[in-house]
């Protein structure tokens, strides 16, 4: 028989152990939140949350740098918690226009969760001061992203990714961007999502857009 003083003591153990595996279960929500609200600038709505970021390459600034051909580059960041997940999943849409190729071009692809829960056993995630990694399926390339200037901003960087002309939604006839010299890393500012509803077709979607 156990004494009453040993059973209270190992409830108390349990109690402890209950709270050492719950406890950082909750941090990770708590930080997995905390880096939403900071990702969308307070606004990480649900069932979804959006962040626009656009930069405009006016005629001095290309003049300036003869070998940059992106002229215009959008980014949209889309979290959005499923059933089955705790935590957010991210994704990307990205459109580019270029001053030696006709039309607007799109991208898409998963950025996965936020780097605050990452687990570095099973997935590594991005390189140290990087954000997100987002990939294009079917070994598309990617982007990677990082917050800058207080989060107003996002730093870009790109080796290669594959393409497409918004006016063939389908992708079947893809291309790719390559980083060049002067096209690898790219400052966007935080805008209205106004900005960023060309990268859009689903009408539900631009109307929960409108509502954020």
């Amino acid at each position: 028989m156990y004494s009453a003083r040993a059973i209270s003591l190992l409830a108390g153990l349990i109690a402890a152990g209950a709270v050492f595996v719950v406890l950082p279960a909750r941090a990770d929500e708590q930080a997995d939140a905390d880096f939403a609200k900071r990702f969308f600038a307070g606004a990480a709505g649900k069932p979804k949350a959006y962040a626009c970021f656009v930069r405009r390459y006016d005629a001095s600034h290309m003049a300036e740098h003869p070998s940059q051909k992106v002229t215009v580059m959008r980014l949209l960041i889309t979290a959005k918690k499923t059933p089955d997940d705790k935590y957010l999943d991210y994704s990307f849409r990205l459109g580019v226009n270029f001053r030696d190729r006709p039309g607007d071009f799109d991208s898409s692809g998963e950025c996965g969760h936020a780097p605050t829960v990452r687990n570095p056993d099973t997935d590594p995630g991005p390189a140290a001061g990087i954000d997100f990694q987002c990939d294009v399926d079917c070994d598309g390339g990617g982007i990677s992203v990082n917050l800058a200037n207080n989060d107003n901003a996002l730093m870009v960087k790109l080796d290669r990714i594959r393409i497409w002309k918004s006016t063939d939604p389908n992708g079947t006839a893809p291309r790719e961007m390559q980083g060049g010299a002067d096209d690898k890393i790219f400052r966007l500012d935080r805008t209205s999502l106004d900005e960023c509803k060309s990268l859009v077709t689903d009408r539900k979607e631009l109307a929960a857009m409108r509502h954020k």
